[in-house]
């Protein structure tokens, strides 16, 4: 399961290693769609990689920081840099290969 980030630890979070953050909301359908996809992937990668979620509704100030206008979005971040941004849902396939390519 991908753990839920907040204001209080994103910083801490993604500022050492590969991490992978998905912003999105409750009633975002597409979320819904891209959410057990993140979970699996967070399962798969535990150890190797950080797969996180923020929700924007209760952290906008973090998706105003990082730009999100839509969600999904997902950004991949590298000792807290912003590697790569994607915006909609996405194969996992697509999701692996920005991780290996971090």
């Amino acid at each position: 399961m991908a753990k839920n980030l907040t204001k209080h630890d994103f910083d801490e979070t993604i500022a050492e290693g590969v991490t992978l953050v998905d912003f999105w909301a409750a009633w975002c359908g597409p979320c819904q769609m891209l959410g057990p996809v993140i979970d699996d992937l967070a399962e798969r990668m535990e150890g190797k990689y950080k797969i996180c979620k923020v929700n924007v509704d209760q952290e906008e100030e973090i998706s105003h920081r990082y730009g999100v206008m839509s969600i999904p979005t997902v950004i991949l971040f590298k000792d807290g840099e912003v590697l790569d941004k994607r915006v909609g849902v996405h194969p996992v396939a697509e999701l692996e290969g920005m991780l290996e390519r971090a």
